[in-house]
């Protein structure tokens, strides 16, 4: 396994959130391949229930069991789990209170949903220590089963609440298995192991969404790691002509001349007009996520920028972010 100098040197658990609609999925899976890269082990966290990691690495739905989707560049495996939150109860129940045989019976009595419905602080402790208990499996031989997790998490604006299990469990469980177990997972939240990286568009309510999710963090103790901000659009543009189209001062003749130049006399006015419309709304456009990047400057963590992939998401695609990922430092 060659070593390489990254900005997350010695992090084990990497917790990947952002807003809904930001490509949080999209980014953890590249993230994992990145960090596999040239011989590594990684294992990949779902929490959702959303089978997304199995849409992403075109196989069948996951079952709840940690399974090989993926060979990362220079060798290296990623393997994948899908938790079920049912399940991972059932085996928390067998591992802590040994009653496996009264679990699966508590399962068809809907006391189950009912118990995570109601104590969603224990549904998050079952989410977050199974990913936490991968980060600290060892083999016989003492070596580390993965070299690192990557965790799925939810949205921004929970991922707090989420992490910080024992604030959580406090209402629930003053001592005991539940509390116990609670404490072990903040002893990996908390440690120089995780961060929690923050995937963001160039929008106003994303941005807005990461700089508070942030600051939370900051405040709960829990490492904040890089901003991956995803789905940038190259510029089509020279400034020059960015500045004319945002103040309207654009030379129409000289469009219309380029127009006429490529054969489309006949229409020459109306594509006019709507290269302009569409020039003054590209310029539009990038003041705003010009904008927008000054306000992630105020986060002094690193920070990455994914390309936007206009044939959509593949597992070719997938590959090219994971190299980009590594090419700035962030695996």
């Amino acid at each position: 396994m060659s070593a390489r100098d990254t900005d997350w040197d010695g992090v084990r658990l990497h917790v990947v959130t952002g807003k809904g609609g930001t490509g949080k999925t999209t980014v953890a899976a590249a993230l994992a391949l990145a960090l596999a890269a040239g011989g590594r082990k990684v294992l990949l966290v779902e929490v959702e229930g959303r089978q997304g990691i199995a849409q992403l690495f075109d196989t069948p739905p996951l079952p709840y069991e940690e399974r090989k989707v993926a060979v990362a560049p220079e060798g290296g495996d990623v393997y994948a789990l899908a938790i079920d939150t049912e399940e991972a109860l059932l085996e928390y129940l067998e591992m802590f209170y040994n009653l496996k045989r009264a679990g699966k019976a508590l399962s068809k009595l809907g006391v189950v949903d009912f118990v995570t419905t109601i104590a969603p602080g224990l549904r998050d402790v079952i989410l977050t220590g199974k990913a936490s208990e991968a980060v600290r499996r060892r083999k016989k031989n003492g070596s580390r089963v993965y070299d690192a997790v990557v965790m799925d998490a939810p949205p921004t604006g929970r991922i707090t609440k989420f992490l910080n299990v024992n604030t959580e469990v406090a209402g629930l469980a003053k001592m005991g298995p539940i509390r116990n177990h609670a404490d072990t997972v903040m002893q990996v939240m908390r440690s120089p192991e995780t961060v929690v990286h923050f995937v963001t568009l160039l929008e106003e309510m994303p941005v807005q969404e990461t700089l508070d999710g942030a600051s939370d963090l900051h405040a709960s103790g829990i490492p904040v790691g890089g901003v991956i901000v995803n789905m940038e659009r190259p510029l089509v543009l020279p400034e020059t002509d960015l500045e004319a189209a945002s103040s309207g001062r654009l030379d129409l003749e000289e469009i219309t001349r380029g127009v006429k130049a490529a054969g489309l006399d006949q229409d020459a006015g109306q594509i006019t007009a709507m290269l302009a419309a569409e020039a003054a709304d590209r310029a539009q456009r990038t003041a705003l996520e010009r904008r927008e990047m000054q306000r992630l400057s105020v986060l002094d963590q690193p920070r990455y920028e994914l390309p936007m992939l206009t044939e959509g998401v593949d597992l070719a695609g997938l590959y090219d972010l994971a190299q980009t990922l590594r090419e700035q430092g962030a695996a």
